[in-house]
């Protein structure tokens, strides 16, 4: 299709809202620039599928995520917006809502809200339960439909406090494809009360995320970090420059075997990967100007704190060939033969990733991430995932891939689909959770399978709104990608699995 004829094919869409058109021509726009300059063996391995830039423009002039330090925003103010400091919580919501159209990412939509209750307590000391409640169920709707995307991202937790408390209060009532929600989870500070009730949650509406807080914690400095867009980690005010992903199952069927896969084919691929990886990072911190942002002025993101993300999906095929490349019969997520073969890749990609120092990196470094995929792809699996529809029963789907966690900085997921009758039973999923954040995993996430609200890749979806999509369209952004996402991917032939309360937090370890 020509260029013509495919913005005119956007603007009469009758399914696009007049703000979905203006995203898709300006993303054509982005497209129709010339790509940052790379070599011939770079653009081949991207032509062949093995690399993805993901989508950001052929030209970056912004970074994939942003994470602005949002408390010293509400403490000092902003000259550029010109606004004082808040005072109370009605000025706090309001501050927040008008910085958050000035906070880009890949999606022109702010992927980070903020750590909800570090940020809201000063200003909800005074506030009646009644009242707070009121208040932030109404911001919490504001966010849905005025921001209307499922990248969107909110953190809770650890601690035990009424902001935290109300949030999953409406975030349970409401059901709402956005914002996504992480609850920040350290054995040490929550109590397991306030735990049960985000058990609770996900057995209503699939939300929220838990994060092991400890090993997300331990990973950066004491300034902190956040978790944003589907699942990912990043340092707080800073974010991610940029997002490349290796295909390791096509990386996979260029080895003739185990050894040359891990010793000359994965590092060659992986040095185009840091070639593209330089490319696009010099273009966006020398050549965009983003940098000139009141934002940094502000000091509300600072620029060393970005780092490129080194995404890798397909672990899963790329085990079973190499395994058939040898003549072992063995399935990754089910025997052991091949799971070990999947964590000798993972701790590959970390010592590759550790060792290669960048030109714009957090301590001069890029950030492993286990990428959850995206709706274009076809015969391959997110990530470090079990390939959809051959799950094992939950205590075994954990066990097969805590292991791989301690490597992902910048975030890693699964999905566990639990079959409907843990509603009845909440503190199955509560043992369920404890158990796999106690074997390692950064995230705990999990389906319940006759909810309406689902996740696909890590952000929501409702499959009511992808039942009527395509005759009707969407308000939310996000639902298009979904339902390509439920054609193409087979994200809904994930098996739901019974988990009963017998599964004590210790299940998980065999003890």
């Amino acid at each position: 299709m020509t260029i013509p004829a495919k913005l005119h094919q956007i603007v009469t869409d009758p399914t696009l809202t007049p703000k979905q058109k203006s995203s898709y021509l300006a993303l054509e726009a982005d497209a129709s620039l010339p790509n940052v300059p790379v070599t011939y063996a770079v653009k081949a391995a991207m032509d062949e599928g093995i690399i993805c830039d993901m989508f950001e423009g052929n030209a970056p002039f912004k970074p994939r995520y942003v994470l602005p330090d949002y408390a010293k925003y509400l403490q000092q103010g902003s000259r550029y917006l010109e606004l004082s400091a808040p005072k109370d919580l009605d000025e706090a919501l309001n501050a927040l809502t008008i910085l958050y159209h000035h906070v880009p990412s890949v999606t022109n939509i702010p992927v980070y809200l903020g750590q909800f209750d570090d940020i809201l307590m000063p200003f909800a000391d005074g506030v009646d339960e009644d009242t707070l409640y009121r208040k932030l169920k109404l911001f919490w709707i504001m966010l849905d439909r005025t921001l209307p995307d499922a990248f969107m991202h909110v953190n809770i937790g650890p601690t035990d406090n009424i902001v935290c408390r109300t949030i999953l209060r409406i975030d349970a009532e409401l059901k709402q494809v956005a914002p996504n929600l992480t609850f920040m989870y350290d054995p040490a500070v929550t109590p397991d009360e306030l735990l049960r009730i985000a058990a609770q949650n996900i057995c209503e509406c699939s939300k929220p995320h838990i994060a092991n807080y400890p090993i997300h914690a331990n990973a950066y400095d004491e300034k902190g970090f956040g978790i944003v867009s589907c699942y990912n980690s990043l340092p707080l005010a800073g974010g991610a420059n940029t997002l490349v992903r290796l295909n390791l199952k096509q990386v996979a069927l260029k080895a003739q075997s185990k050894e040359d896969f891990l010793s000359e084919v994965l590092p060659h691929y992986a040095s185009l990967m840091y070639e593209l990886i330089e490319a696009r990072t010099t273009f966006l911190h020398q050549d965009s100007h983003f940098f000139d942002s009141f934002l940094v002025d502000e000091q509300l993101i600072d620029e060393s704190r970005f780092a490129p993300m080194f995404g890798i999906y397909g672990m899963a095929e790329a085990v079973n060939i190499l395994l058939e490349k040898e003549q072992t019969q063995a399935s990754y997520g089910h025997d052991e033969v091949a799971n070990q073969l999947g964590y000798q890749i993972s701790s590959a990609l970390n010592k590759i990733v550790k060792t290669t120092p960048v030109t714009y990196g957090y301590n001069d470094r890029a950030l492993l991430h286990a990428q959850g995929g995206i709706s274009l792809d076809l015969d391959v699996t997110p990530g470090v995932r079990i390939p959809y529809g051959t799950e094992p029963d939950p205590v075994s789907h954990i066990q097969a891939l805590a292991e791989h966690h301690q490597y992902y900085t910048s975030g890693i997921s699964d999905i566990i689909t639990i079959d409907e009758t843990v509603k009845s039973n909440p503190e199955a999923m509560y043992q369920l959770c404890k158990g796999a954040l106690g074997l390692g995993m950064r995230e705990f996430t999990a389906n319940v399978d006759s909810n309406d609200l689902i996740r696909v890749t890590g952000y929501m979806i409702k499959l009511s709104d992808i039942a009527k999509f395509k005759e009707n369209g969407s308000r939310t952004n996000t639902t298009g990608l979904g339902a390509e996402a439920a054609s193409n991917t087979g994200i809904l032939n994930r098996k739901p699995r019974v988990v009963s309360h017998e599964q004590s937090p210790c299940y998980c370890n065999g003890q």
